[in-house]
């Protein structure tokens, strides 16, 4: 922390009388000193006891707009090493019109892809998974979980789940598993994908190294055959900082 930065959050440099809550220009200033590369990736923020003494505020006000900042992805909060900015990330653009794989986008980009197993085997299938794929009573499910991570910084979470009748060996997934489903004659041809914005539970959050509570994507797809048949139902969180979803749309002609 330079001399220039400490300098620029005492409080006389960001306080004005009728512009709101002290502790919301706090949080704005510091949001402001971060964009502005006066801290970078990476730099660590005075504590919350030296906030405080620069800002003339309690400790519980200046803990209040730093969460703030941790919720917006500006700042990481981790326990025992205090606070940081957070590490800059280019977000990925996935299309919402073609059906690709983890592992097919990020080659195609010429990152280094790795996936760490979470979950893989034969289980007890929920409602959700039930009816989704359709499974008949007393069924097992195959399932599948993985963190996904590229360029050694995790992205997402996937779980999908299919019945044993296309997937009956779960453990012998390697890269990708739609190279897999493929080499059986199951590869999906098209899904149906439903993007929800949510806040990351504190599960999730751990694995996707940020706080709870911070901004996420949750992802259900429903992906079929060309006979029709559903063969896979996943449910995956993205983080919210790393992805931007986008589609062509097709303007109608108007009618004559």
């Amino acid at each position: 922390m330079t001399g220039h930065v400490e300098k620029t959050l005492q409080r006389e440099t960001w306080a004005r009388k009728g512009r709101g809550p002290l502790y919301l220009q706090l949080r704005d200033h510091i949001a402001e000193v971060i964009r502005s590369g006066q801290l970078l990736p990476g730099d660590a923020l005075p504590s919350e006891r030296d906030l405080a003494e620069f800002s003339g505020m309690s400790r519980i006000t200046v803990r209040k707009a730093v969460q703030d900042l941790a919720r917006e992805g500006l700042v990481v909060q981790r326990q025992g090493s205090g606070t940081s900015v957070s590490p800059s990330l280019n977000r990925v653009e996935q299309s919402l019109t073609r059906l690709t794989s983890f592992s097919e986008d990020m080659a195609l980009r010429g990152k280094k892809v790795r996936s760490q197993w979470l979950d893989r085997g034969l289980f007890t299938p929920t409602v959700n998974e039930t009816v989704a794929l359709g499974l008949k009573p007393h069924s097992l499910v195959a399932r599948i979980s993985r963190l996904r991570i590229a360029d050694d910084r995790p992205l997402a979470i996937e779980r999908a789940a299919m019945s044993p009748d296309y997937l009956p060996d779960p453990e012998k997934i390697g890269h990708s598993l739609y190279a897999h489903l493929d080499s059986r004659g199951f590869k999906p041809v098209r899904a149906i994908q439903r993007i929800t914005a949510i806040n990351l539970a504190a599960e999730d959050a751990e694995l996707l190294e940020m706080e709870p509570g911070y901004a996420g994507l949750s992802i259900e797809r429903i992906s079929y055959l060309d006979t029709g048949q559903v063969v896979e139902f996943t449910q995956s969180k993205y983080r919210g900082d790393a992805y931007e979803f986008v589609a062509e749309l097709e303007i109608p002609k108007a009618a004559k």
